[in-house]
């Protein structure tokens, strides 16, 4: 059960939609457990998934939360567990944006990774999804969940938001998930309860301000805009959004509803913006808050153009240097192939453009990392096991789920397979490599993904 301070209660007590007594009700409940699941790598999970989250069609509902460190779909990229009512940010992308298109996309506060993921997810192959986060170790975990995703048209940075103050025109679609005060996970985060305070309300609403500024000239004319937060407190949500129409002209943009979803939707102020509250006692979900908009001037189409002032740094393969990679990487020649330091990446024009462009982003992931050279001979990157573009023809070794959580433990010792270079895989999805020796392997998997457990 979790207490909520009369403090909290009272100023949200004007909250559109607000309902104290269901929603004090609501935290004495168990949190709904729901995941998303990954478009690009369809596997059958064994969950039993037949309860669908309603605004959104790759998300459900588990009965109970299993192990997800020990499902080796999990593992493997398949899905991704996921707040359901943050998923909601993909019904309204698909509501008001083409999707179609190429596009350029913004994660400003992207770590770790569940939107992002979603985004991408919402992409075609030419898009480019730029996310970032500002806390270098949460940089590092949203990297290693976007190469778990498998595509390859990603960037990842790891910049302050001010780091993208003076870049104009640049994104078709911007998402602020902005940080806050929490209030809206009291349910399955305790602690937050412990942490939140008015001033501390008041401290993120400046914060999410400064956000907001810093990345509005990046935006294209014509381009979306999508806030969003895990707070209750209208000074996070329905104030923003009303600064927001207030301060830069935005349009809001209105989202089409279902009434048995259960999400209320607020219009606060003057400027009658469109914000959509989620309620526990309402909806399926913890708390959460999105309005969307739409910035004044006609959109500017998807361009590459830009100096190529990492050129010096990136080495773009030309196709006959791609032959020591035609057996790992289906239809290559498709691909931006290009070496950086000492590996080799795989990417598209949108994201090789965009880094040539803005130098002085500190990139934390470019594409997918296929691997390093050692005498014309690869030795393979874990993102390429994970890789939806990794050539079927790869030497692979399809294990059961006993050997493949000795393997992602490292205490699998040997494995029937051809000699050299193996995928582990289950059901098909890439785990890691190991090199089979015959009488022994040395196993691949990096450290940080071992399960310890």
């Amino acid at each position: 059960m979790t207490h909520l301070p009369q403090i909290f209660l009272q100023s949200v007590s004007s909250c559109p939609g607000f309902d104290e007594a269901a929603f004090v009700q609501a935290h004495e409940e168990a949190s709904p457990v729901s995941i998303r699941l990954n478009p690009f790598k369809p596997a059958a999970s064994g969950f039993g998934l037949n309860d669908p989250v309603r605004w959104n069609t790759e998300g459900f509902y588990l009965a109970t939360r299993p192990n997800f460190t020990h499902d080796l779909l999990f593992q493997a990229g398949c899905y991704y567990v996921q707040e359901a009512g943050s998923m909601f940010i993909g019904h309204a992308l698909r509501s008001c944006v083409d999707l179609q298109e190429q596009l350029t996309v913004f994660d400003v506060c992207a770590s770790p990774g569940g939107k992002s993921t979603l985004l991408n997810s919402l992409l075609t192959r030419d898009s480019l999804l730029v996310a970032n986060e500002v806390v270098k170790p949460r940089s590092e975990v949203l990297a290693q969940n976007l190469a778990k995703w498998g595509t390859a048209n990603v960037v990842v940075t790891n910049n302050d938001p001010s780091a993208y103050a003076e870049m104009a025109d640049v994104f078709d679609v911007i998402l602020v998930d902005a940080p806050c005060s929490g209030s809206g996970l009291f349910r399955k985060q305790h602690e937050a309860v412990e942490e939140w305070s008015p001033d501390h309300v008041n401290l993120c609403s400046q914060r999410q301000k400064r956000i907001l500024a810093e990345v509005m000239q990046s935006l294209k004319p014509g381009g979306t805009l999508v806030y969003s937060t895990c707070s209750y407190s209208r000074s996070e949500n329905e104030d923003i959004a009303d600064w927001l129409v207030q301060e830069y002209a935005l349009s809001p943009v209105a989202i089409p509803l279902e009434k048995d979803w259960g999400i209320v939707e607020s219009r606060s102020g003057q400027h009658q913006a469109y914000g959509y509250r989620f309620y526990p006692d309402k909806t399926r979900s913890e708390g959460f808050f999105c309005a969307v908009f739409r910035k004044p001037g006609e959109r500017i189409s998807a361009t590459t153009s830009g100096k190529k002032n990492r050129q010096e740094k990136l080495s773009v393969l030309k196709p006959k240097e791609k032959e020591p990679f035609r057996g790992w990487i289906e239809d290559v020649d498709s691909h931006e192939l290009l070496k950086f330091k000492d590996d080799y990446l795989l990417t598209n024009q949108a994201a090789l453009s965009f880094v040539n462009r803005y130098p002085h982003l500190y990139l934390k992931k470019l594409g997918t990392t296929i691997g390093s050279l050692v005498r014309n001979d690869l030795i393979p990157h874990q993102d390429l096991a994970w890789s939806i573009y990794r050539s079927q023809g790869v030497p692979s070794i399809d294990c059961t789920a006993e050997e493949g959580l000795q393997f992602m433990k490292k205490e699998l010792q040997s494995i029937a397979g051809e000699k050299g270079w193996n995928l582990m895989s289950y059901k098909g999805f890439g785990l890691g490599w190991i090199k089979n020796l015959g009488n022994r392997i040395n196993n691949y998997l990096p450290n940080e993904f071992r399960i310890l457990k």
